[in-house]
């Protein structure tokens, strides 16, 4: 059971962005990704109703849960949303993937946590990996517009990153991790339904089978089910172990990209997915061996 689970979180999340290219741009980004947090954030509220978990957050808390949602939950992957209308979801899950250099730097200014010099080398062989992908397209395909997509999911990554030293900081106080999201998406939810209303968009929605299949994936599989099973997995096999499904991001979004038709299988993918994986993997080893000595 625990390598099903396992293979499900590694699927769900490394296919996070090839699901968002699949949607399509029939409904504008920002109401697509608001029907995914307010769906999401319903399924966490109806949790928290049935399960009724401790962990409840105090007064000072909920700054820090805010600050999850906004900073993890919306802003973050509305720039990721972004920037796949700009570059492959393979780059963009490439990027995505620094967040195992990102996170721990985050937690080192927020939380003042140690960084062990690994995390730097494996942040640093990651960087490689993204730029043998970059290096074909260098004075070929990176346009004005790839550029920015480039540096919307670069971020979206740190936001992420910082959106983590958040939820860090509420699982260190306490705060029941299923309460902290669905406070955190709904927080999200709200930013959300605020900046379409703002500019004035009309509400859509697509009922074609391609969308709503991949809303709901979105939604039930990679937000709700690939968390749930993450939780378990933690409970089960450690943080440690669990976290290394992050390292194998590139490698799945690379190939889910050649799979939809978006990258060709080139050499440089193929090495720079392959760098990365190493990198993160490096990345995350330095941090656990750390924590290991430690105890």
């Amino acid at each position: 059971m625990n390598v099903v689970m396992y293979l499900v979180c590694l699927l769900a999340w490394g296919l996070n962005f090839i699901a968002i290219k699949i949607q399509g741009q029939n409904v504008p980004l920002e109401q697509s990704l608001l029907y995914r947090l307010a769906f999401t954030a319903m399924v966490f509220i109806a949790l928290v109703t049935f399960l009724k978990p401790g962990g409840k957050p105090g007064r000072k808390d909920w700054s820090y849960l805010a600050a999850f949602g906004v900073l993890n939950l919306s802003m973050s992957y509305l720039l990721l949303y972004y920037a796949t209308t700009w570059i492959s979801a393979a780059l963009v899950t490439l990027v995505f993937s620094l967040k195992t250099i990102g996170t721990p730097l985050a937690l080192r200014l927020f939380l003042k946590q140690d960084l062990h010099p690994t995390v730097l080398v494996g942040g640093l062989i990651g960087v490689c990996g993204v730029g043998l992908v970059l290096y074909p397209m260098l004075g070929q395909t990176m346009t004005g517009a790839a550029w920015t997509g480039l540096g919307f999911a670069v971020l979206g990554m740190l936001l992420t990153s910082v959106g983590d030293a958040c939820s860090a900081r509420n699982a260190r106080v306490g705060i029941h991790p299923l309460r902290a999201n669905a406070i955190g998406f709904c927080v999200a939810t709200v930013l959300l339904a605020v900046l379409c209303a703002f500019q004035g968009q009309r509400w859509q929605f697509d009922m074609s089978a391609r969308y709503v299949g991949a809303l709901l994936y979105l939604t039930l599989v990679a937000s709700c089910l690939a968390w749930l099973f993450y939780l378990k997995l933690v409970e089960r096999i450690g943080a440690a172990a669990s976290s290394y499904m992050v390292a194998l991001f590139p490698a799945v979004g690379g190939i889910g990209s050649v799979v939809i038709g978006e990258s060709e299988p080139t050499l440089y993918l193929v090495v720079g997915c392959l760098v990365s994986c190493i990198g993160a993997t490096i990345a995350l080893g330095g941090g656990h061996l750390l924590a290991y000595a430690r105890r």
